[in-house]
């Protein structure tokens, strides 16, 4: 690669970057759905035409950040498998540690969840669907959950995994004085439904 055609690659992706920052920034006060093409063009320093050099559609940029903020947390969380015998506590701080560094981006995520666009929603709904699969497959390895259906593993992956998203949710908006209060708060629901969890037998018939 010559470096003309090296400098030219690193400025479109910075450019694509900035495409991305400056979404995050207006979407903070009024949400995607009320984006316009030109805004955002605008945000990053370019004409709304040289947008579609680096998205297809405004959805298209949505989705691209909706794959950055959960591919982050899944990526948090396979690390935390690799070390088993960490505490429960260990593992609830180590995924809000890397919300810390992303924080606009998981902020976005929380809002967009719910939010105005159909398209954005869905897309969150089924990824975080597929986190809750890659919980169900570690839960099934659990010996003392050997006798939990298929059903009661994804109730349970789909209950730990909602509690840690809402506490991020409520960590991204929060005020730095109530931020370790959030973190907290989310251990001891993580902790309880772990007990819960041992406590519980499934009936043999259902």
């Amino acid at each position: 690669m010559t470096e003309q055609a090296g400098t030219r690659i690193e400025r479109k992706e910075r450019t694509r970057q900035a495409l991305l920052d400056g979404t995050l920034a207006l979407a903070a006060d009024r949400g995607f759905a009320a984006l316009s093409l030109r805004e955002i063009a605008r945000s990053a320093g370019i004409v709304p035409t040289a947008f579609y050099r680096h998205f297809a559609s405004l959805d298209d940029l949505g989705a691209t950040l909706v794959d950055e903020g959960v591919t982050a947390l899944r990526l948090a969380l396979r690390e935390v498998r690799r070390n088993p015998d960490a505490s429960l506590a260990a593992t609830v701080r180590f995924v809000f540690d890397q919300v810390v560094p992303k924080r606009d981006l998981f902020g976005f995520l929380t809002r967009e969840r719910h939010g105005g666009s159909a398209a954005l929603r869905q897309a969150i709904a089924m990824e975080l669907q597929l986190i809750v699969r890659e919980l169900v497959a570690d839960l099934s390895r659990v010996p003392a959950l050997d006798a939990w259906s298929p059903r009661d593993l994804e109730i349970a992956a789909d209950l730990l995994v909602g509690t840690v998203t809402d506490g991020i949710a409520a960590y991204v908006s929060a005020t730095p004085r109530d931020e370790q209060f959030i973190i907290d708060r989310s251990v001891q629901q993580v902790r309880l439904i772990a007990l819960g969890m041992g406590a519980w037998w499934p009936p043999k018939e259902r």
